[in-house]
């Protein structure tokens, strides 16, 4: 590949770029997705396959660089057993706050408690556009 890795972090819709801003604040540090979907890219802007000491650009869904993070940590775990870095790296309050969002955005994929999950924690490197 010739081009730094790709990463989109998914709103309600085209319009809100609320997780970008918390990595651009410094509050999001962290994500995740079902296991079986780590390692497959999304359209041209969400690579997939981050591995430790990545830098990833990360991409509105207007297809907007806004950022690029360096991926500091991946671990799988289950979504009902996440450790305290992980619901916190991801600005929620607790692991039930955490799990109740997952739920949410995830309903159509029917996940549990027992569903593996890829977690990457990353540092943000540098700011393209704030806004």
């Amino acid at each position: 590949m010739d081009r730094l890795k790709r990463a989109q972090f998914w709103g309600e819709d085209e319009n809100d770029d609320h997780l970008i801003l918390q990595i651009i604040d410094g509050s999001k540090t962290a994500t995740c997705c079902p296991s079986e979907f780590f390692h497959t890219p999304e359209g041209g802007f969400h690579d997939g396959g981050y591995e430790i000491s990545d830098d990833v650009e990360v991409y509105d869904l207007k297809e907007n660089l806004r950022c690029i993070i360096k991926i500091t940590d991946i671990y799988e775990t289950t979504l009902g057993n996440v450790p305290a870095k992980l619901w916190q790296g991801e600005c929620c309050e607790s692991g039930r706050e955490f799990l109740d969002e997952h739920y949410q955005c995830w309903q159509e994929l029917n996940v549990s408690e027992d569903t593996p999950i890829t977690a990457s924690h990353f540092k943000l490197q540098k700011i393209i556009a704030s806004e």
